[in-house]
């Protein structure tokens, strides 16, 4: 009985209403509606990612190295990004092992004004360039008979890093050497390095005389 009161009463209620109510209600509950989709799609949107902004901090994971013929080997990652004592300029530090005795302080420093073009100068003579290109610092370098191709992106608050190992000399050539049929080399890939990496709390002493 209580029920069908209320029904009663709420059917009642509308019956009272002008049409200027039902255009206010309408109005009311359209805004509602707009600013319940804006704040899903909002809550959606990938955070803009930044380099090397959005890189910075102490990152931590395992790397799984994979070769041709040889078992899977696992060791322990961590790359150090902060801010260095010259503007724009970065620490680049990459520790291998849980001994930490491999232990590499390389430099990011910008190539250019143009935030794209970086170069990882790991201080001894060496200097890699790298590129920002599709949300991944990536760039690729010869060593050894071998070409090293590695990337870095951001995925889900992860650090993810790759590096591919193929041989310079090609592996084989194909095609005729015409419009149609132009020379095509290929290469043996010799390896292939990932690792995901988390950022961790506690920071590592800074390092001296990084300018």
């Amino acid at each position: 009985m209580g029920f069908h009161l209320q029904r009663l009463t709420f059917q009642c209620y509308f019956c009272r209403m002008t049409g200027k109510d039902v255009l206010i209600l309408f109005r009311v509950t359209l805004l509602l509606f707009f600013f319940f989709c804006i704040n899903d799609v909002s809550s959606q949107t990938p955070k803009q990612v930044s380099f090397p902004q959005s890189f910075t901090g102490h990152w931590k994971g395992t790397l799984t190295w994979s070769s041709n013929g040889r078992p899977q080997q696992h060791t322990e990652m961590q790359l150090i990004i902060r801010s260095a004592d010259t503007p724009r300029h970065y620490t680049w530090q990459i520790i291998y092992g849980r001994d930490e005795k491999d232990n590499r302080p390389y430099l990011l420093k910008p190539a250019d004004s143009s935030g794209i073009h970086w170069v990882v100068d790991e201080r001894n003579g060496i200097v890699l360039d790298g590129f920002w290109i599709g949300n991944r610092f990536t760039g690729a370098f010869a060593v050894g008979g071998n070409t090293i191709l590695d990337a870095y992106w951001i995925e889900n608050n992860k650090l993810h890093v790759e590096f591919f190992s193929y041989r310079q000399q090609p592996l084989n050539t194909s095609g005729k050497g015409t419009e149609e049929s132009p020379v095509v080399e290929n290469y043996r890939m010799n390896s292939y390095q990932k690792a995901v990496l988390t950022k961790i709390q506690h920071v590592k002493p800074k390092m001296k005389n990084i300018k």
